[in-house]
């Protein structure tokens, strides 16, 4: 059973820096998909990136794009998301998933069906 694990969440002021951390274990996790996904207060789940299993493939949003960077290093089983100049509209509880089949095919429309626990960030003006 595949297992996700989300860390480096906390107070960040608008403008800093912030890495969030997604350790995976149960499955090889060189042949998976993964991505990240955020939710607001009182607002739906949102997906803003994600990475091929490979490292070479990504995918942002257009309310992270230029700002967030996704990574993985398969060998510690491990992907990350960099989060800079960050807004006070970024905080949200973070999430990251990855497909229970570990997907292979287009990284917006494969099947997050695993979940880690989620981190909170809060950005302060």
């Amino acid at each position: 059973q595949v297992q996700l694990v989300e860390s480096g969440g906390g107070l960040v002021q608008a403008g800093g820096s912030l890495r969030l951390s997604c350790t995976a274990s149960g499955r090889t996790f060189s042949s998976a998909t993964m991505g990240w996904f955020r939710q607001a207060p009182g607002k739906e789940r949102e997906f803003i990136t994600a990475i091929s299993a490979d490292g070479f493939s990504t995918y942002y949003s257009d309310s992270v794009e230029g700002r967030f960077t996704i990574s993985r290093d398969n060998a510690k089983n491990m992907v990350y998301l960099q989060m800079n100049s960050r807004k006070p509209e970024d905080t949200a509880a973070y999430y990251c998933a990855t497909p229970r089949t570990g997907g292979g095919g287009s990284l917006i429309t494969a099947r997050y069906d695993v979940w880690g626990q989620g981190t909170q960030v809060i950005v302060s003006s």
